[in-house]
């Protein structure tokens, strides 16, 4: 092969892999991507720690024994060893607790301090707490207008008070409730004066909110999911921060999915469905400058929606449970 051409193939090559800047921190993490059906650990310098196939997936954790909780479909949960690759444990909602011949999904999951299970289900509009049997514990109604197994809700998180904070996606509302099922607190996402349209990409535009993070200054950090922003909320609802969609150079946000504040205080966002022109990961400080970013359309796909940081530069990241307002 002459000189020319391989130096075209190889350059081809790298733009299409995620290339690690030695200048920016380095993260490895825990992520997924549905159009690759691939969940894996990606070490700080970009190498493949641990893989498995899954099918559709909207939430994963890493919990502190090492494994790691996720989804395999939409109905069924499972805790995995990644060392053995054995299933420590597993939960199939379509065939428990009354459910079975309903249509319904898991979009949100989380294991709790002690050790019960929550599992949040759309169609049948409910959160469950269950312990290490899959025995309900603990049951909470959520208030939805129009059930709908896909679109009740994206990420749910339980606040150390004990109540949950809900992003209902179908309805465009952060809502935290009690343990009682009361409505504590809602907001409703805007549309900023912009009317919605249809679409997973850049084209779309909504206030489909996917996910949200209580603060420890009692504000709500909300991604907006089809909005292509995030943003800041306090307690009164007033807007305090905002990224919006074109506010980082040379990046469009379309559908955005996780949220993760780090300790430095960056914030980490998914940067679902933006096309291969943008990052799927992009941590940003407050002042909206991008301190790192993900980008492997090689291993992972247009649908990378979940990202847990794990550790910066070989410091582990511990996670805790969302503040209360």
């Amino acid at each position: 092969m002459k000189f020319a051409s391989w130096c075209f193939l190889l350059v081809t090559f790298l733009s299409s892999v995620n290339l690690i800047d030695a200048a920016s921190p380095q993260h490895r993490l825990l992520t997924a991507d549905s159009s690759k059906n691939r969940i894996a650990i990606i070490d700080e310098v970009g190498n493949t720690e641990w893989e498995m196939k899954i099918g559709p997936l909207h939430d994963l954790h890493m919990l502190d024994n090492g494994h790691v909780l996720l989804q395999t479909s939409w109905t069924h949960i499972a805790e995995i060893d990644p060392k053995s690759g054995k299933t420590i444990w597993e939960y199939d909602a379509s065939t428990s607790h009354g459910n079975r011949g309903k249509k319904l999904e898991v979009h949100a999951f989380q294991r709790l301090g002690n050790g019960n299970t929550m599992i949040v289900e759309s169609g049948t509009s409910r959160i469950l707490e269950v312990d290490v049997h899959g025995k309900v514990v603990h049951e909470v109604a959520l208030k939805v207008t129009s059930p709908h197994p896909h679109r009740d809700t994206r990420l749910v998180r339980k606040l150390e008070s004990g109540n949950y904070l809900v992003c209902q996606e179908g309805e465009g509302i952060v809502r935290e409730y009690s343990s009682q099922g009361e409505i504590a607190w809602e907001y409703a996402v805007p549309l900023f004066d912009r009317s919605p349209a249809p679409g997973h990409g850049v084209e779309g535009f909504g206030n489909q909110c996917f996910s949200a993070l209580r603060l420890e200054n009692g504000n709500t950090l909300i991604a907006t999911g089809n909005g292509h922003q995030v943003i800041e909320i306090t307690p009164d609802r007033k807007i305090v921060w905002q990224l919006q969609s074109k506010d980082l150079k040379g990046i469009e946000l379309a559908w955005v999915t996780t949220l993760q504040q780090l300790p430095s205080g960056n914030i980490v966002i998914g940067n679902c469905h933006a096309g291969n022109n943008n990052p799927q990961i992009i941590e940003v400080d407050r002042e909206k400058n991008v301190v790192w970013k993900f980008q492997d359309f090689e291993q992972f796909g247009n649908a990378l929606t979940n990202t847990q940081i794990l550790s910066t530069d070989g410091h582990a990241i511990v996670a805790v449970l969302g503040k209360d307002r």
